[in-house]
């Protein structure tokens, strides 16, 4: 008997080193081609991303063949026309970029620096911004011109005489150009008052932007990949494939398959291994008619449901219909596109007009993702949720949720997306977005849900401007367990809880924090992460806690909002900014809690808009309490303290 159990682990033990041997010969077959092509910086100065690259650090594919930068004693430096000039800054969102000319930086204030070269973008893939300006010089002329406010002693004698001149048609129509010996004009900023007080190398030094046109790269960004260059082709790098466009979250056939053995002999592996120990102990007929029935129960499931009927109360649609519904999937149909799935415009067989999210890789994460949404949104009801129609089996080849149609883009999309325009999205609209959004989340914890990727391109818009928050892909039940802990990667960057960073847990004021930034975007129009802002502003929960520490309320609010022409609007803007500022804390319990500042909202907004129906649980019971207990726009005239050491930060 003895001699039969060490034949039969024998054998397991062969099954096991053969299938190790495969997976580490399929494993290798993956090897990334293309590196991610991070971000980079020399020393202090700007990130330095796709189009732009740096040869010294990147490969060639990280950006477009003219846009190389080299970094020299820690600055930036972009060669045009045969010139250094110094990168101050680059602004990714209207594709400009400002630029100094290196030579007027190795001289100090009181030197006299003479440029000798003419400035030209012929052949350069740049054009002149709006605010471009120009600065004349003249050297070694045999007349002066009185007129000249700038005067080049340096380069001038008793009988030649040097000066610049912001306008050549000023110049006294007596003198000729022809007198002088050389004559040079360099770009600047567009005079304005702030430089005619300026020596020349202080205007030099300011700098000078240029526009550049080139792909777009946000398509790419959000699905996860890096922007690059091949061959003079833009081409979007995910986990070391180039796309054309974006991620397509597919792995080459090649990968797909050699992938797929190593799983397969992994499992035949370790179900041999459980086998022979299984077998050791328990009589072989009894575990064959086990693992026949589990296999025959596996099999009736799918059967079933996908004869139709429901999935955890909701109906499970064909992957046919909703084919049919989006017209297979159609590019120009589609509405949204995220980290977990692209989200399409489709009208279903009875009329109904639907939005069908489609998620990427049918793995065990994405369906852990898909039976999750489905299980929150089918125990909740609340008027700006938006409702879940159905699904289609989990078992299906495509995972997808469908949903009511919410016609009107996203917060984000009206605050600074494609549907932005100066003054359309006012005050009081922004409010009622607040409150709404804020009665969404206060019924979710009251409900013992936590959503956990609160950001505004998850609250949509219906055409009357009512909230429906949307993407529960990530949300859970709570109070988790204390001593739970998850490093995979939470939420968005921007919005994430400052302490998840260190306990890796996410609460229900986790969704306060947030929720604190929507609140700061609404009264700033500026999204949550902006990389051409300055390095210490990158993350709006910064610059909003530094500018209201310090008594600068009005540097972040949208100029279009009326905060200086109407003091109600003031009064209301300056007690939602202190209600972020408490959300923003770095420690979870400084902040309100989320029916607090659904609380507080409704106030502000009833008590300069007149009564609003509240709807917290789903019903009017909810009673506010007196004015004496919502913010008084008298409290925040002084510098507000934050309850934490640092400022807020999402990185």
């Amino acid at each position: 008997m003895d001699n039969i159990r060490l034949s039969r682990c024998k054998i397991c033990l062969t099954i096991l080193i053969f299938t190790t041997l495969v997976i580490s010969i399929t494993s290798q077959s993956v090897t990334p081609k293309f590196s991610p092509c991070l971000p980079l910086s020399c020393g202090d100065g700007p990130n330095i991303r796709y189009p732009f690259w740096i040869p010294q650090q990147q490969e060639p594919h990280c950006g477009s063949p003219q846009f190389n930068i080299t970094c020299h004693h820690n600055n930036p430096i972009l060669k045009i026309s045969d010139d250094d000039y110094i990168v101050k800054n680059i602004s990714y969102a209207d594709n400009s970029i400002l630029l100094a000319n290196s030579q007027v930086f190795d001289y100090d204030e009181n030197s006299c620096p003479t440029p000798l070269h003419n400035f030209s973008i012929s052949g350069n893939p740049f054009e002149k911004g709006l605010d471009f300006g120009e600065l004349h010089f003249f050297y070694n002329c045999s007349f002066e011109d009185k007129s000249a406010r700038i005067i080049l002693e340096c380069a001038s004698n008793r009988t030649y005489h040097s000066f610049a001149v912001f306008h050549t048609e000023f110049l006294q129509k007596e003198y000729s150009v022809d007198k002088c010996e050389a004559t040079v004009t360099l770009p600047i900023t567009a005079i304005d008052m702030s430089i005619v007080n300026m020596s020349y190398t202080e205007i030099l030094r300011k700098g000078f932007a240029l526009n550049w046109n080139g792909d777009d790269c946000s398509k790419c960004e959000k699905s996860g990949g890096r922007c690059g260059s091949l061959d003079n082709n833009f081409i979007c790098i995910c986990n070391g494939q180039a796309h054309s466009g974006k991620c397509k979250h597919k792995m080459r056939v090649g990968v797909k398959v050699g992938i797929a053995l190593g799983a397969l002999a992994l499992g035949v592996a370790l179900t041999a291994l459980a086998f022979c120990f299984y077998m050791r102990r328990k009589k072989v007929e009894y575990g064959s008619s086990l693992i026949s029935r589990n296999i025959s129960s596996f099999q009736g499931s799918i059967s079933d449901s996908e004869k139709g009927g429901t999935c955890m109360g909701v109906p499970i649609f064909s992957y046919a219909d909703l084919e049919k519904a989006t017209n297979n999937f159609d590019s120009s149909r589609e509405v949204g596109d995220g980290g977990f799935g692209s989200v399409y415009k489709g009208k279903l067989q009875d009329g109904r007009v639907v939005a069908v999210k489609r998620l990427y890789e049918n793995n065990f994460k994405r369906v852990e993702q898909f039976m999750n949404e489905i299980e929150i949104l089918t125990r909740l009801r609340h008027k700006n949720l938006v409702p879940l129609y159905g699904c289609t089996s989990q078992h299906c080849r495509q995972l997808l949720l469908v949903y009511e149609y919410v016609p009107n883009g996203t917060i984000a999309d009206h605050l600074y997306g494609n549907r932005a325009k100066p003054g359309k999205l006012t005050w009081k609209t922004r409010i009622k977005i607040a409150t709404e959004t804020a009665s969404a989340l206060s019924y979710l914890h009251a409900s013992d849900v936590i959503h956990r990727d609160v950001k505004t391109t998850n609250i949509l818009l219906d055409n009357s401007f009512s909230v429906k928050v949307a993407d529960f892909g990530l949300s859970r039940l709570f109070p988790l367990d204390a001593t739970h802990v998850s490093t995979a990667p939470q939420g968005t960057p921007g919005y994430v809880d400052p302490e998840y960073h260190e306990c890796y847990q996410l609460t229900d004021k986790s969704d306060v924090y947030s929720f604190g930034v929507v609140l700061i975007e609404l009264i700033s129009s500026m999204p949550a992460v902006d990389i051409s802002r300055h390095r210490h502003e990158i993350n709006l929960s910064n610059m909003a806690m530094n500018k209201i520490q310090n008594g600068a309320l009005q540097e972040l609010v949208d100029p279009n909002l009326g905060f200086e022409a109407d003091s109600d609007i003031r009064n209301m803007i300056t007690l939602v900014a202190e209600l972020a500022f408490q959300c923003l804390q770095n420690g979870r319990e400084f902040r309100p809690t989320m029916k607090k500042v659904y609380e507080v909202l409704l106030g502000i907004q009833s008590k300069y808009y007149g009564n609003v129906k509240v709807d917290l649980l789903g019903d009017d019971s909810l009673s506010l309490k007196d004015d004496s207990q919502i913010l008084s726009p008298n409290s925040v005239t002084a510098n507000w303290e934050s309850r934490s050491t640092t400022a807020s930060s999402t990185t």
